[in-house]
């Protein structure tokens, strides 16, 4: 079955910067557009970026656009986030997951990001 595992989240300071990744197995990773989403505390799952099955192609959600970047390694099967410029508002669990900002789906376990200073 389709498995997404995200690391890389951890505390930062205002300003300060996460990458982020997600291993993907179970399916034809090179195959799907794929998404980063994510669900503050006491809100509903957000898209953030989505990009194409072979890259290229990205999309922002207005909140993180020019902060963050989306990309993807088809060899190694991993979906990545830079996320720049942190803000206490990007406080979230960030799930990746299969599809594009319209039909994303199969989102994995999640790796919090929590701003503060």
């Amino acid at each position: 079955e389709v498995q997404l595992v995200e690391s890389g989240g951890g505390l930062v300071q205002p300003g300060g910067s996460l990458r982020l990744s997600c291993a993907a197995s179970g399916f034809t990773f090179s195959s799907y557009a794929m998404s980063w989403v994510r669900q503050a505390p006491g809100k509903g799952l957000e898209w953030v970026s989505g990009i194409r099955s072979g890259g290229g192609k990205t999309r922002y959600a207005d909140s993180v656009k020019g902060r963050f970047t989306i990309s993807r390694d088809n060899a190694k099967n991993t979906l990545y986030l830079q996320m720049n410029s942190l803000k206490p508002e990007d406080t979230a669990v960030y799930y990746c997951a299969l599809g594009g900002e319209y039909d994303f789906n199969s989102w994995g376990q999640g790796t919090q990001v929590t701003v503060s200073s």
